[in-house]
C-alpha cells in the first residue's frame, strides 16, 4: 500500500510497482488508508502525507516505510517516529533499497495463499458468539477446507474448551505473544492444537491476560497465508487486538438471541463496532420467546442479515460431553455455518 497524493511520487512507485508485476494499493490519505491498512504486507507513506497519518492515529504495526522526498535526514526521521516507521528511504537515492523491498515482498506475496477471515462477536454476553465461531471452524473443515479458529477472548474460558480439545497438545497464546512480525505458516500451524483441517489458537485459562496486537497481527498474517479460514472470536469489550482482527476481517457476523433486551445490547455493541469495519451482519439466535423475527431484528438494528439459527436440541449436552459444534455436519447450526462460508466466497461451503 501507498498512502500519498504527491503526483511526482505516485508515478515513481506505480512504475516501479508495475515493473515488478507487484499490485499496488494506492490511498490519497489516512481515512481512504485505514480499512486497508492493517492487512497490506508494507506500507509506503508519502512524506507529504505522514504528518496526517500522524494525527489519525492508525494502528501500531511493522513493515511501514518512510518514502521521503524532502533532503532533510532529521525532518524525515521525526516524521518516521510519528507514525511507527521502521524504514526510511530517501527518493531518488533510495530508489534501490526500495526495489530490493519489492522483489522481496512479490517472492513471498506470488506463493502466499490468501484465506478469508471471518470475526465473531457476541451481541451480548452468553449470545453464542463461540459457539458458532468454532462451528464455522470446524463445517469449514467437514468440507475440506483448512481453518484456524483464533480466540481474541482472555476472559472467554477458552476456544479449546469449546472443541473439547482442552487436553490436545499445543501452542497457546501466551507462548506468541513475544513474536511479532511474520513467521513461517506450516510451522505456526503445526504448534498449535488441531485435528483434521481445523487448528486453534485458544487463550490459556492458567495465564488469562492481555492480548498484544503485534501477535494478533502475526496469528492473522500466518492464518491468512497458510489457512482456507480464520475465524476470530473477539470480545464485546474491544481492546487493540480486537480492533486489528476486525479490520482484518471479510465479514463480521454479530450474534443477537431473539430476545428485546439482547437487541438492546447488540445496538450498543454494534455501535462500537462500526467505527472499525463496514462488513457488518447479524447472526440471530433462537429460541424467540416474544417471537422477535430475525428480519425485525435486522431492522431495528439497521444491519443486514447473515443469517438465523434456531434452538439446537442436543447441543448443549453434546458441548457439555466435548463434542464440538457441528462436527457432525447436519443440524441447524451446521446448515447455517455453510451458508455463511459459500456467501464468504469459499463455494465448497455453499451446499446449504
Amino acid at each position: 500500500m501507498l498512502v500519498s497524493d504527491d503526483p511526482a511520487l505516485l508515478d515513481q512507485v506505480v512504475d516501479l510497482a508495475a515493473r515488478l508485476a507487484l499490485e499496488l494499493d494506492v490511498a490519497s490519505g489516512p481515512d481512504a488508508a485505514r480499512h486497508r491498512y492493517p492487512r497490506a504486507p508494507l506500507v509506503l507513506i508519502g512524506d507529504e502525507a505522514a504528518p496526517a497519518c500522524a494525527r489519525a492515529r492508525l494502528p501500531e504495526r511493522r513493515n511501514v516505510m518512510l518514502v521521503g522526498r524532502i533532503h532533510g535526514m532529521d525532518r524525515l526521521a521525526v516524521l518516521a517516529d510519528a507514525i511507527g516507521a521502521d524504514q526510511v528511504v530517501r527518493f531518488p537515492d533510495g530508489v534501490d533499497h526500495l526495489v530490493d523491498e519489492f522483489l522481496r515482498l512479490s517472492a513471498v506475496v506470488t506463493t502466499a495463499v490468501r484465506g478469508r477471515v471471518l470475526a465473531v462477536v457476541g451481541g451480548r454476553g452468553g449470545a453464542g458468539a463461540t459457539v458458532l465461531a468454532a462451528g464455522l471452524a470446524v463445517t469449514a473443515g467437514t468440507v475440506g477446507l483448512s481453518s484456524l479458529l483464533v480466540d481474541a477472548d482472555p476472559l472467554g474460558g477458552g476456544a479449546d474448551l469449546v472443541l473439547g480439545w482442552e487436553d490436545v497438545t499445543g501452542l497457546r497464546w501466551p507462548a506468541l505473544q513475544s513474536t511479532s512480525g511474520a513467521v513461517d505458516p506450516p510451522a505456526l500451524v503445526g504448534a498449535l492444537p488441531r485435528r483434521g483441517g481445523v487448528a486453534v489458537l485458544s487463550c490459556d485459562r492458567a495465564a488469562p491476560a492481555r492480548l498484544p496486537h503485534e501477535a494478533m497481527a502475526t496469528a492473522l498474517d500466518a492464518g491468512r497465508r497458510g489457512r482456507d479460514l480464520v475465524v476470530a472470536d473477539l470480545p464485546r469489550r474491544l481492546d487493540d487486538a480486537a480492533v486489528l482482527a476486525l479490520r482484518a476481517a471479510d465479514r463480521v457476523l454479530l450474534v443477537v438471541p431473539a430476545e428485546l433486551r439482547a437487541c438492546v445490547a447488540a445496538g450498543r455493541v454494534a455501535a462500537t463496532l462500526a467505527p472499525h469495519t463496514n462488513a457488518l451482519q447479524v447472526v440471530v439466535r433462537g429460541p424467540a420467546p416474544g417471537r422477535l423475527r430475525a428480519r425485525q431484528i435486522s431492522r431495528t438494528l439497521g444491519l443486514p442479515i447473515a443469517g438465523s439459527v434456531r434452538a439446537e436440541r442436543g447441543l448443549p449436552r453434546r458441548l457439555e460431553r466435548g463434542r464440538p459444534p457441528a462436527a457432525g455436519g447436519r443440524g441447524p447450526l451446521a446448515a447455517l455455518c455453510r451458508r455463511i462460508l459459500g456467501d464468504v466466497g469459499l463455494g465448497r461451503g455453499a451446499t446449504a
